[in-house]
């Protein structure tokens, strides 16, 4: 077995162990707002690009189509954003509440998330990872899977 695991697969556990345990931990973060990360993935996108339709939304963010429509109907309930009919078009914007976690809950966020890097990399080594997994994920948006071994 040890001798199936390169370089290249160490690697990729050490980073699945990272991003899973920094989603663990972003979780717990986010629930001091009052808030899930698949929540303050949908409210950053809305912040960002408001007005936009669901669907506009649903190509932006995490949450998969389905979900996005239950996503919208607890943040509305919950008093986040308001969805508008605009001519032939549902729009959704952040309401002055939904305003209010973000303007608290971003800059926490980005400076949590920032930390991760910032505790335990030098600037240059940060500038490095940046273009290493950079190169990374647009590989990874053209590799083909390959091909299945046996029946």
């Amino acid at each position: 077995m040890s001798s199936e695991l390169t370089l290249g697969a160490l690697t990729w556990l050490r980073l699945v162990r990272f991003t899973n345990r920094s989603r663990q931990m972003t979780d717990a973060f986010l629930k001091r707002f009052g808030l899930t990360t698949a929540q303050f993935d949908v409210l950053a996108q809305i912040r960002a690009f408001q007005p936009l339709n669901q669907l506009e939304l649903a190509k932006k963010v995490t949450v998969t189509e389905g979900g996005i429509s239950r996503m919208l109907a607890r943040l509305e309930k919950e008093g986040y954003i308001v969805r508008q009919r605009e001519w032939k078009t549902n729009t959704i914007r952040l309401t002055p509440k939904g305003e209010a976690v973000m303007d608290r809950a971003f800059p926490a966020q980005m400076a949590f998330q920032s930390s991760f890097f910032d505790e335990a990399l030098s600037k240059e080594e940060l500038q490095q990872l940046y273009a290493l997994v950079t190169r990374l994920e647009k590989h990874s948006r053209t590799k083909p899977l390959p091909p299945v071994d046996g029946p």
